[in-house]
């Protein structure tokens, strides 16, 4: 998939409706969790479009968090961002804020990792290392299970996520703690 943005310009477009260095952080945390996803399943070439995908796909929610994944499209289009990146970032809202089902493996990808990178990165903090570069995904597991330990990471779509690429929970929770070791700050 073509782009006519580069990773600069996706962090540039991000960080004008977006001050907040938590949700800075967590773009380009997905993004370089989605260019770890291109490359394991085989869209190597398309990894730049994936990253970009990553870093914009929460682009309204801190001006916007009541429209989340609508609003989004109105800014993506301003800009004069390619249809295909405003249905894939929007795509992981869907049925809970759009009715825009992922379709491609990306927007699968994207749906599923989105709220883990969340739970992962909670489960991290509270280690002594606080890093992703000794956790293992039964630490992440335990703590999926307490629905009040980062309650604010929905479970359910993770799940829904999971499903929705034909992985079990287990599978999905490693490759995303692997693809977040890649990445980490």
């Amino acid at each position: 998939m073509e782009t006519s943005l580069t990773r600069e310009s996706a962090l540039e477009l991000l960080y004008q409706y977006n001050q907040d260095d938590f949700h800075r952080q967590h773009a380009r945390i997905v993004g370089g969790v989605m260019r770890y996803f291109a490359e394991m399943l085989g869209y190597a070439d398309d990894a730049d479009f994936w990253e970009i995908v990553g870093i914009l796909h929460d682009l309204d929610f801190e001006q916007y968090p009541d429209q989340h994944c609508i609003k989004e499209q109105e800014l993506l289009r301003a800009h004069g961002v390619e249809e295909s990146i405003v249905h894939a970032t929007a795509s992981h809202g869907y049925g809970i804020t759009v009715d825009i089902e992922p379709e491609h493996q990306m927007e699968k990808v994207l749906y599923a990792t989105d709220e883990l990178t969340g739970l992962i990165g909670a489960v991290a903090i509270m280690r002594p290392s606080k890093s992703v570069q000794d956790l293992e995904t039964k630490s992440v597991k335990k703590k999926f299970k307490n629905k009040k330990f980062a309650a604010g990471c929905s479970r359910e779509v993770i799940q829904r996520g999971a499903d929705m690429l034909g992985w079990d929970l287990d599978e999905l929770i490693e490759k995303t703690i692997l693809a977040m070791r890649t990445c980490e700050e």
